[in-house]
């Protein structure tokens, strides 16, 4: 997990409504909350559920260490017999959730934690913080991979994310809801998930003229031929350097399975359509087209419409962020108690 110990990732009113549990005698009383949404966010009919695993990681490290306890006593609000008694504090109740990945409905309990109400009452605020994000971004990300009917679904969101933890697991998210892969090299490592990226623009304008910079790339990266054409001229310029290329690349022996060109800007409908004549009439209709820019389910269905021929689709702002709809709304609430 990106923090190892997250027991004060929590709400004030957490700790004090322990406290008086403690206080009055009500700590041990068993008791069953859920944890729940009300209305599917981006005008959906279902949400997909995602943050199992770190909800999970996040009880099994619950624990005030000594440096904590401090803190909490520089409140001047915790009694020292409440105090001492969260330098025992653990979880030792259930959980019971349904499956990440699982396509769930309103009202519809995500999580039920039975516990102590007073260990129960603890875990409200970062199961909400955890659960509530990740179910976001994976029904987000559902949206996109419907509107795709298929096709390959990379998340470039991590420069747009709200934060290093928003970019990371909205990332684990994306894959759960269907992504085939991040350019986020760090979720990458944590959640053993494909990374993918080739490069910007800034690598076309460090050299004197687009075809070198290209003819370059290919040179130092030979199995990864996805070239990005849209600097400057994609259709006059971009997509016949690339071309260019992959025939150099194809006289040398060395063209490999996998090439391709990416587009970033522009009509995508037209452009593509005339990029995949230009590779098919030279001898290339195993060359990939990709695009990029402000994409969402909403834009990529409309360029299916119109036909667009494109392979793969980079989502980024639009998916991390879930622009349309900021939270995910989920609560959790007291629903049973026991003798």
């Amino acid at each position: 997990m990106y923090y190892e110990n997250l027991t004060l990732l929590t709400d004030l009113y957490e700790l004090t409504m322990m406290q008086g549990y403690f206080e009055t005698g009500l700590k041990n009383k068993v008791c069953v909350f859920d944890l729940f949404y009300r209305v599917n966010p981006s005008k959906n009919g279902y949400a997909i559920c995602a943050g199992l695993e770190q909800a999970v990681e996040y009880v099994k490290n619950l624990k005030f260490t000594d440096e904590d306890i401090e803190y909490l006593r520089s409140f001047n609000q915790f009694s020292d017999r409440f105090l001492d008694y969260l330098k025992e504090f653990k979880f030792t109740g259930d959980i019971f959730a349904i499956p990440e990945g699982t396509v769930v409905f309103p009202n519809e309990p995500l999580m039920r934690i039975k516990a102590p109400i007073i260990e129960a009452q603890l875990l409200e605020t970062a199961l909400l913080n955890i659960v509530n994000h990740q179910s976001l971004i994976a029904t987000k990300a559902s949206r996109v991979v419907w509107a795709a009917s298929g096709d390959v679904i990379l998340e470039f969101g991590l420069r747009r994310a709200q934060g290093p933890d928003a970019g990371i697991y909205g990332a684990r998210a994306a894959i759960i809801a269907g992504c085939n892969a991040t350019s986020n090299v760090l979720a990458g490592k944590m959640f053993n998930v494909p990374v993918k990226g080739t490069h910007a623009h800034s690598w076309v304008m460090s050299f004197e003229d687009e075809i070198t910079a290209f003819r370059k790339y290919v040179e130092i990266f030979p199995s990864n031929c996805v070239l990005l054409v849209d600097t400057y001229d994609t259709l006059k310029s971009g997509v016949p350097n690339a071309i260019t290329v992959f025939k150099e690349m194809k006289e040398k022996g060395t063209l490999p399975d996998s090439i391709g060109i990416r587009l970033d800007s522009g009509d995508f409908a037209y452009i593509s359509k005339r990029a995949r004549e230009m590779l098919d009439d030279n001898g290339f209709p195993q060359a990939t087209i990709s695009a990029s820019s402000d994409l969402d389910e909403n834009l990529i269905a409309d360029l299916k419409r119109q036909g667009a021929k494109i392979d793969l689709w980079g989502v980024g702002t639009n998916l991390i962020t879930s622009i349309d709809c900021p939270a995910f709304g989920g609560v959790y609430k007291l629903s049973a108690e026991s003798d």
